[in-house]
């Protein structure tokens, strides 16, 4: 039985979560495909999936073999497209995965321009702000808002994004107008969870001079949109990037905090796994967020 054939009715009934789905698309019996998921079991000699009348799920061992299998057939299909048509236009599946907040802002304008210039590729977008394994989970990339320090994947920088201090109004009124970093640590300031030390802020003062301070607070979140919100309605003090500020900074509900000192800066890029040949779908998105982030 051919193996591609066994790879492909897995990722489909996988995806579609249905036998019967999955044989409407592949155009085949809903008998050819169990026996094809089957076959493909027994060579492995593990269970993919688990089956019921009502349910089907993936095992351990399954959801990690659709990862692998998923990246594996989209370069397959890709590299068939390429040579049947001569083509110079990629195609297939780019699975992306990027930092929620950022997301919201940004992706979908740019994959929508990406769409139009390169509509045969499909994008599946995944935001989350949990640093995923691109290859154990198969993913094509990732945009990651950080200082990069993992030599396995090539990384391309769009931008640099740097973090302000922000509170509201009513806030500053109520507890006072911070003059130095050292008064942060008597205000309530609202912690990012996903950083090494969520409670110490670095700084760089006006003269040149770099510190630290240690801050504390009601509020330790995952997520800089909630920090930003909280901070809108008088809870604190936040420290977030100024693609999450703006907003809020234009229109006066929040206001610059200490803006002679700068804060920590970080870097936007794109990363992807090393490969010997970069798929033809993951260069255009690099060149197109380049082109972006340029403008």
């Amino acid at each position: 039985m051919d193996r591609f054939s066994e790879i492909r009715a897995f990722v489909c009934v996988a995806e579609l979560g249905s036998f019967v789905a999955a044989a409407e698309r592949l155009e085949l019996s809903r008998a050819m495909v169990t026996k094809l998921v089957a076959a493909l079991e027994n060579r492995l000699g593990v269970r993919l999936m688990h089956r019921t009348t009502r349910k089907l799920s993936l095992t351990e061992a399954g959801e990690t073999y659709l990862a692998q299998a998923g990246s594996l057939l989209g370069e397959l299909d890709e590299l068939d497209a390429l040579l049947s048509h001569g083509a110079s236009e990629p195609v297939g599946r780019l699975r992306v995965s990027a930092p929620v907040s950022f997301g919201m802002r940004y992706l979908g304008r740019i994959i929508g321009g990406f769409h139009q210039r390169h509509p045969q590729i499909e994008v599946e977008l995944n935001l989350n702000d949990r640093r995923v394994d691109l290859v154990e989970e198969g993913f094509d990339l990732a945009l990651r808002v950080s200082n990069l320090s993992d030599s396995s994947l090539v990384a391309r920088k769009l931008a640099q994004v740097e973090d302000l201090l922000a509170a509201s109004p009513d806030y500053l009124a109520r507890h006072g107008t911070p003059q130095g970093p050292e008064e942060l640590a008597g205000h309530q300031c609202l912690l990012y969870a996903l950083t090494a030390q969520p409670n110490v802020w670095d700084y760089q003062a006006p003269d040149g001079t770099q510190g630290r301070v240690k801050v504390k607070g009601g509020l330790k979140a995952n997520n800089g949109d909630v920090l930003t919100d909280a901070a809108v309605h008088g809870m604190g003090i936040v420290l977030q990037p100024r693609f999450l500020l703006e907003e809020e900074l234009a229109d006066g509900r929040l206001v610059p905090v200490l803006p002679g000192y700068h804060w920590h800066c970080l870097d936007l890029s794109v990363v992807y796994p090393v490969r010997r040949h970069v798929p033809g779908k993951v260069r255009v998105f690099v060149e197109y967020l380049e082109e972006f982030f340029k403008k």
